[in-house]
């Protein structure tokens, strides 16, 4: 997790950690380092294929992830995957059933994030890599890349609960 230096509301100076907190000196708000809510999708086909993608920035630039990322202010979890994969794919989802929630890190520094894990099938569309996935492949449970291949921990993690 990397600290902030200056507060997000008058510039100042912060203080220094304490526990997931630190404090402006100059107007006293604490500033939190609080998990940011993203969602996950995992989309499967007919036949149980799950569809990842190659990201295509840091962090984890060219590993494999699911289709995801950060919940906007006033947006669901779940609103969140339908968004980022239509995104992320060009098409739409409907989403099956709620998989979990899991704890990571958004890179190896980063900020820690909850991630809503959703199962999901494809309504409309054929997938096309966008937004930032440059490759988007089908893979079946038994062939999945090698954990060092994926981009995050919750990744690996939403893919064994599917297979549990």
């Amino acid at each position: 997790m990397r600290l902030r230096s200056y507060c997000g509301f008058c510039g100042g100076p912060l203080s220094s950690l304490h526990g997931n907190q630190q404090d402006c000196v100059a107007c006293g708000v604490p500033t939190y380092h609080d998990a940011k809510p993203c969602a996950a999708v995992i989309v499967l086909d007919s036949v149980g294929n799950v569809l990842l993608g190659k990201r295509a920035r840091e962090p984890m630039l060219g590993r494999w992830d699911l289709p995801g990322g950060f919940c906007n202010p006033d947006e669901t979890p779940e609103a969140c995957a339908v968004r980022e994969l239509a995104e992320e794919t060009g098409c739409v989802i409907h989403v099956d059933r709620f998989l979990g929630h899991l704890i990571d890190t958004y890179g190896d520094d980063g900020d820690f994030t909850l991630n809503a894990v959703f199962v999901a099938h494809i309504t409309a569309g054929q997938p096309v890599p966008a937004d930032d996935v440059v490759e988007l492949q089908w893979f079946g449970l038994d062939g999945l890349p090698e954990r060092e291949l994926l981009a995050f921990r919750s990744t690996s993690e939403a893919l064994g609960l599917l297979g549990s």
